[in-house]
């Protein structure tokens, strides 16, 4: 597969890039689908809604964010200069607000008046409550009890900022489990309520807008690196979960062939299926990932011998997820975006770099892209640049690693 192939990245109008994505629904959800797609498609369009979206982000969200110089990452990999894009200094501590600001105005602009999301990790679910309680929207989130007990401070978040968090006992107990939940919501609430996704999965249009609303980073990324450096990244690197943070820094890079992009999946704690979240990871015992269709879309998804979705780990909640977004499994296959995992050690041992060296406490989501990061600077001159996609910050993590210091 030749990368020069893949000059840009857009569904068809169906949702589909390539055999990926699409809409895959029960049949009460096609009108709403149809309806959410009419309006995003208009209101992509329209100026008034696009500069209403750039205020709040910047005067709300605080866009920019800076690119930062790592220099002390730099030297301990010892090649390429590490810049790190810091939307951990926005609003709510994450990426996640990008998308939550353009789908609340969305939801407005449709006169939906009660909003429902799923969260993992929990900053999904802070940024939906916060741009809710902003808009006086009723705000309904849904989060798998162990992603509830992980992420205790961001439960109380959303709870402070007037959201009702729903516990999902079922299944797994974690992110796969609470789109479900929402998934059941929407279908029997759907004249009345906005399903707010946080991930760029699901059925289309969702891949698409999550993307579109998350470019912001990569457009901002581009134009910051060179005007630091005067010349392009050798290579963009993110964390991959559903894929949203990763997908918004890739885009505006994937017509600049000479950019690798670099997808750090949840290696967990083995190769066994269960064991880890790495759709893309050829290694591992169960082969890693196969094409199905889970939850709306056509991508990879970890799956037994007999199709059933296996389940996983990752000592991030954010990451914890069976399925990979439909267009980062177009970009894989077609040989234009590279894919690789850390373990849970691998994330830790990031997390407490990052922290160390820069004073800067990455989410373990985030930290996941240190270890490889470090590596692929250290193969390059010291001429030449990367940039890692610092996509939230770890407030919400350190009770986590403060317990397993303490185990």
């Amino acid at each position: 597969m030749q990368k020069t192939q893949v000059t840009t990245s857009e569904p068809d109008e169906h949702g589909h890039w390539g055999a990926f994505g699409g809409r895959y629904v029960p049949e009460t959800l096609v009108a709403p689908l149809d309806e959410l797609t009419s309006e995003f498609m208009r209101a992509r369009a329209d100026a008034n809604f696009l500069r209403e979206l750039n205020l709040l982000l910047r005067d709300y969200g605080g866009r920019p964010t800076p690119l930062f110089y790592a220099q002390r990452l730099t030297a301990h990999a010892d090649g390429a200069q590490i810049y790190l894009k810091r939307e951990d200094l926005l609003h709510t501590g994450a990426h996640k607000i990008n998308n939550a600001v353009g789908q609340a105005l969305l939801a407005r602009r449709m006169g939906k008046h009660r909003v429902i999301a799923e969260t993992g990790a929990g900053q999904h679910g802070v940024a939906t409550a916060t741009v809710c309680a902003l808009f006086g929207l009723g705000c309904v989130i849904y989060m798998g009890a162990e992603d509830v007990r992980r992420q205790a401070l961001n439960v109380f978040r959303m709870r402070l900022l007037g959201a009702e968090v729903v516990t999902v006992n079922a299944g797994t107990r974690t992110l796969k489990d609470a789109i479900n939940e929402a998934l059941r919501d929407w279908v029997t609430n759907v004249r009345d309520t906005y399903y707010l996704l946080g991930s760029a999965l699901g059925p289309h249009p969702y891949p698409l807008m999550v993307r579109e609303f998350q470019s912001v980073i990569g457009r901002e990324a581009r134009e910051q690196i060179l005007s630091a450096t005067g010349k392009l990244p050798r290579a963009v690197i993110a964390c991959v979960g559903g894929g949203s943070n990763a997908i918004g820094i890739f885009h505006p890079f994937i017509g600049d062939q000479e950019v690798r992009l670099i997808g750090v999946e949840a290696g967990g704690r083995g190769d066994s299926l269960g064991e880890h979240a790495a759709r893309f990871h050829s290694g591992v015992a169960s082969g890693g990932g196969r094409v199905g269709v889970l939850q709306g879309t056509m991508s990879y998804v970890l799956q037994d011998a007999n199709g059933q979705i296996a389940t996983t780990h990752s000592i991030s909640a954010g990451l914890d997820y069976s399925a990979i977004g439909p267009e980062h499994a177009f970009l894989h296959d077609a040989g234009r975006a590279e894919y690789t995992c850390a373990s849970d050690t691998e994330a830790l041992e990031g997390f407490e770099l990052c922290a160390n060296l820069e004073g800067i406490i990455p989410a373990l989501e985030t930290a996941h892209a240190f270890l490889p990061a470090i590596r692929i600077a250290h193969d390059l001159g010291r001429d030449d640049s990367i940039i890692v996609n610092l996509s939230g910050r770890g407030d919400k993590d350190v009770q986590l690693v403060a317990d397993l210091h303490s185990e």
